[in-house]
Protein backbone atom coordinates (compact mmCIF):
# COMPACT_ATOMS: atom_id res chain seq x y z
CA UNK A 1 0.00 0.00 0.00
CA UNK A 2 0.98 3.64 -0.23
CA UNK A 3 0.14 6.76 1.75
CA UNK A 4 -2.54 7.72 -0.76
CA UNK A 5 -4.41 4.50 0.06
CA UNK A 6 -4.86 5.41 3.73
CA UNK A 7 -4.41 9.18 3.74
CA UNK A 8 -8.11 9.79 4.41
CA UNK A 9 -7.92 7.72 7.60
CA UNK A 10 -5.27 9.79 9.39
CA UNK A 11 -7.86 11.99 11.12
CA UNK A 12 -8.92 8.98 13.16
CA UNK A 13 -5.38 8.02 14.23
CA UNK A 14 -4.54 8.22 17.92
CA UNK A 15 -2.34 11.30 18.35
CA UNK A 16 0.68 11.08 20.66
CA UNK A 17 2.73 14.24 21.18
CA UNK A 18 6.16 13.30 22.54
CA UNK A 19 7.80 16.72 22.20
CA UNK A 20 9.65 17.63 25.37
CA UNK A 21 9.06 14.27 27.04
CA UNK A 22 12.04 13.39 29.20
CA UNK A 23 13.33 9.85 29.44
CA UNK A 24 12.80 6.81 27.27
CA UNK A 25 9.18 6.77 26.13
CA UNK A 26 9.76 4.16 23.44
CA UNK A 27 8.59 1.12 25.42
CA UNK A 28 5.22 2.73 26.04
CA UNK A 29 5.00 3.78 22.40
CA UNK A 30 5.84 0.27 21.21
CA UNK A 31 3.08 -1.12 23.44
CA UNK A 32 0.61 1.31 21.87
CA UNK A 33 1.76 0.22 18.41
CA UNK A 34 1.42 -3.48 19.20
CA UNK A 35 -2.13 -2.90 20.44
CA UNK A 36 -3.13 -0.99 17.29
CA UNK A 37 -5.33 -3.16 15.03
CA UNK A 38 -4.71 -3.61 11.32
CA UNK A 39 -6.45 -0.82 9.45
CA UNK A 40 -5.80 1.76 12.16
CA UNK A 41 -2.82 3.95 13.00
CA UNK A 42 -0.91 6.35 15.20
CA UNK A 43 0.14 9.95 14.72
CA UNK A 44 3.41 10.79 16.48
CA UNK A 45 4.34 14.43 16.94
CA UNK A 46 8.04 15.12 17.56
CA UNK A 47 10.32 18.14 17.35
CA UNK A 48 12.57 16.36 14.85
CA UNK A 49 12.17 13.77 12.10
CA UNK A 50 11.65 10.57 14.16
CA UNK A 51 13.97 8.47 12.00
CA UNK A 52 14.78 5.89 14.74
CA UNK A 53 11.10 4.90 14.85
CA UNK A 54 10.71 3.99 11.20
CA UNK A 55 12.49 0.62 11.14
CA UNK A 56 10.88 -0.46 14.41
CA UNK A 57 7.37 0.40 13.26
CA UNK A 58 7.93 -1.33 9.91
CA UNK A 59 8.90 -4.50 11.76
CA UNK A 60 5.59 -4.29 13.63
CA UNK A 61 3.66 -4.08 10.35
CA UNK A 62 3.28 -0.33 9.86
CA UNK A 63 3.74 1.94 6.87
CA UNK A 64 4.62 5.57 7.55
CA UNK A 65 4.40 9.05 6.14
CA UNK A 66 5.94 12.15 7.75
CA UNK A 67 5.11 15.80 7.30
CA UNK A 68 7.02 18.80 8.65
CA UNK A 69 4.64 21.54 9.77
CA UNK A 70 7.21 23.86 11.34
CA UNK A 71 10.90 24.24 12.17
CA UNK A 72 10.45 21.94 15.17
CA UNK A 73 7.20 20.13 14.43
CA UNK A 74 7.09 16.80 12.62
CA UNK A 75 3.96 14.65 12.31
CA UNK A 76 4.69 10.98 11.57
CA UNK A 77 1.67 8.90 10.56
CA UNK A 78 1.94 5.14 11.04
CA UNK A 79 -0.71 2.91 9.45
CA UNK A 80 -0.83 -0.79 10.33
CA UNK A 81 -1.16 -3.08 7.32
CA UNK A 82 -0.02 -6.33 8.97
CA UNK A 83 -0.36 -7.89 12.42
CA UNK A 84 3.29 -8.43 13.29
CA UNK A 85 4.55 -8.82 16.84
CA UNK A 86 7.90 -8.15 18.47
CA UNK A 87 9.78 -11.41 17.92
CA UNK A 88 12.78 -10.27 19.93
CA UNK A 89 14.64 -9.00 16.89
CA UNK A 90 13.56 -5.36 17.19
CA UNK A 91 16.73 -3.63 18.32
CA UNK A 92 16.94 -1.15 21.15
CA UNK A 93 16.68 2.40 19.87
CA UNK A 94 19.04 5.30 20.72
CA UNK A 95 16.65 6.70 23.32
CA UNK A 96 19.21 9.21 24.57
CA UNK A 97 18.68 11.19 21.36
CA UNK A 98 15.32 12.32 22.67
CA UNK A 99 17.13 14.33 25.34
CA UNK A 100 18.92 16.49 22.78
CA UNK A 101 15.93 18.73 21.91
CA UNK A 102 15.63 19.59 25.61
CA UNK A 103 19.01 21.29 25.26
CA UNK A 104 18.39 22.77 21.81
CA UNK A 105 15.84 21.92 19.11
CA UNK A 106 18.41 22.23 16.32
CA UNK A 107 20.79 19.99 18.23
CA UNK A 108 18.06 17.34 18.35
CA UNK A 109 17.73 17.38 14.56
CA UNK A 110 21.49 17.21 14.05
CA UNK A 111 21.87 14.34 16.54
CA UNK A 112 19.22 12.22 14.80
CA UNK A 113 20.67 12.91 11.36
CA UNK A 114 24.16 12.05 12.64
CA UNK A 115 22.85 8.75 14.05
CA UNK A 116 21.06 7.96 10.78
CA UNK A 117 24.19 8.58 8.70
CA UNK A 118 26.36 6.56 11.08
CA UNK A 119 24.13 3.50 11.35
CA UNK A 120 21.78 3.46 8.36
CA UNK A 121 23.68 4.99 5.45
CA UNK A 122 24.33 2.47 2.66
CA UNK A 123 27.75 4.02 2.05
CA UNK A 124 29.09 2.48 5.27
CA UNK A 125 31.67 -0.19 4.35
CA UNK A 126 31.95 -2.25 7.53
CA UNK A 127 29.20 -4.80 8.23
CA UNK A 128 26.64 -3.66 10.79
CA UNK A 129 27.69 -6.23 13.39
CA UNK A 130 31.35 -5.17 13.07
CA UNK A 131 30.40 -1.55 13.70
CA UNK A 132 28.42 -2.66 16.76
CA UNK A 133 31.51 -4.45 18.13
CA UNK A 134 33.65 -1.38 17.49
CA UNK A 135 31.08 0.72 19.29
CA UNK A 136 31.08 -1.81 22.15
CA UNK A 137 34.84 -1.68 22.61
CA UNK A 138 34.95 2.11 22.31
CA UNK A 139 32.25 2.32 24.98
CA UNK A 140 34.25 0.05 27.31
CA UNK A 141 37.33 2.20 26.79
CA UNK A 142 35.31 5.28 27.75
CA UNK A 143 33.80 3.55 30.79
CA UNK A 144 30.29 3.47 29.29
CA UNK A 145 29.21 -0.06 30.23
CA UNK A 146 25.53 0.78 29.69
CA UNK A 147 26.15 1.52 26.02
CA UNK A 148 28.51 -1.44 25.65
CA UNK A 149 25.86 -3.83 26.97
CA UNK A 150 23.26 -2.48 24.56
CA UNK A 151 25.65 -2.95 21.63
CA UNK A 152 26.39 -6.54 22.67
CA UNK A 153 22.69 -7.40 22.89
CA UNK A 154 21.97 -5.79 19.52
CA UNK A 155 24.92 -7.58 17.88
CA UNK A 156 23.76 -10.99 19.10
CA UNK A 157 20.15 -10.35 18.11
CA UNK A 158 21.38 -9.24 14.69
CA UNK A 159 22.97 -12.67 14.25
CA UNK A 160 26.56 -12.33 15.47
CA UNK A 161 28.24 -15.62 16.37
CA UNK A 162 29.21 -15.72 20.05
CA UNK A 163 32.72 -16.80 18.99
CA UNK A 164 33.23 -13.18 17.87
CA UNK A 165 32.40 -12.08 21.43
CA UNK A 166 35.07 -14.47 22.71
CA UNK A 167 37.59 -12.57 20.59
CA UNK A 168 36.31 -9.21 21.80
CA UNK A 169 36.67 -10.05 25.49
CA UNK A 170 40.07 -11.64 24.94
CA UNK A 171 41.25 -8.42 23.27
CA UNK A 172 39.74 -6.33 26.05
CA UNK A 173 41.72 -8.33 28.58
CA UNK A 174 44.87 -7.88 26.48
CA UNK A 175 44.47 -4.16 25.85
CA UNK A 176 42.94 -3.07 29.16
CA UNK A 177 45.02 -5.35 31.34
CA UNK A 178 44.13 -8.33 33.52
CA UNK A 179 43.69 -6.16 36.61
CA UNK A 180 41.25 -3.78 34.96
CA UNK A 181 39.41 -6.65 33.30
CA UNK A 182 39.04 -8.50 36.61
CA UNK A 183 37.90 -5.50 38.66
CA UNK A 184 35.82 -3.54 36.14
CA UNK A 185 34.74 -5.66 33.19
CA UNK A 186 34.18 -9.11 34.72
CA UNK A 187 31.64 -7.86 37.35
CA UNK A 188 29.84 -5.60 34.84
CA UNK A 189 26.40 -6.01 33.29
CA UNK A 190 28.18 -6.28 29.96
CA UNK A 191 30.05 -9.42 30.99
CA UNK A 192 26.92 -10.84 32.64
CA UNK A 193 25.15 -10.58 29.28
CA UNK A 194 28.08 -12.34 27.60
CA UNK A 195 28.05 -15.13 30.21
CA UNK A 196 24.30 -15.51 29.74
CA UNK A 197 24.87 -16.23 26.06
CA UNK A 198 27.75 -18.65 26.61
CA UNK A 199 26.04 -20.55 29.44
CA UNK A 200 22.80 -20.87 27.48
CA UNK A 201 24.63 -22.10 24.38
CA UNK A 202 26.49 -24.69 26.46
CA UNK A 203 23.08 -26.01 27.59
CA UNK A 204 21.89 -26.33 24.00
CA UNK A 205 19.46 -23.41 24.07
CA UNK A 206 18.35 -22.09 20.69
CA UNK A 207 19.26 -18.61 19.48
CA UNK A 208 15.62 -17.54 19.74
CA UNK A 209 15.49 -18.69 23.36
CA UNK A 210 18.70 -16.84 24.16
CA UNK A 211 17.51 -13.67 22.44
CA UNK A 212 14.35 -13.72 24.54
CA UNK A 213 16.38 -14.07 27.74
CA UNK A 214 18.71 -11.25 26.70
CA UNK A 215 15.84 -8.87 26.01
CA UNK A 216 14.16 -9.80 29.28
CA UNK A 217 17.24 -9.50 31.48
CA UNK A 218 19.36 -6.96 29.60
CA UNK A 219 16.75 -4.85 27.85
CA UNK A 220 15.02 -1.66 28.90
CA UNK A 221 13.75 -3.23 32.13
CA UNK A 222 17.29 -3.47 33.47
CA UNK A 223 18.25 -0.21 35.25
CA UNK A 224 21.90 -0.76 34.30
CA UNK A 225 20.99 -0.85 30.61
CA UNK A 226 17.98 1.39 30.00
CA UNK A 227 18.45 4.97 28.95
CA UNK A 228 16.53 7.70 30.73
Amino acid sequence: MSYTDWKNKTNSFKKIDVRGIQGNFFQGLKKQAMNTPVGEGLEIVQSFDPIPLYEVMEQLGFEYHTEQLGDSEFHAYFYRTEQKQDNGEIPMRPAALTNMPLIDEELGKVAVQFWDVTWNNEKRHLPYETRLLLSLTNAVGAGRMRQATRELVKAYIYGLDSAALDDVFELLAWNQGIGYFSSEIAPSTLFKAYKTIKNAESKGKSRDEIKAVLMENFGEKNPDVKVM
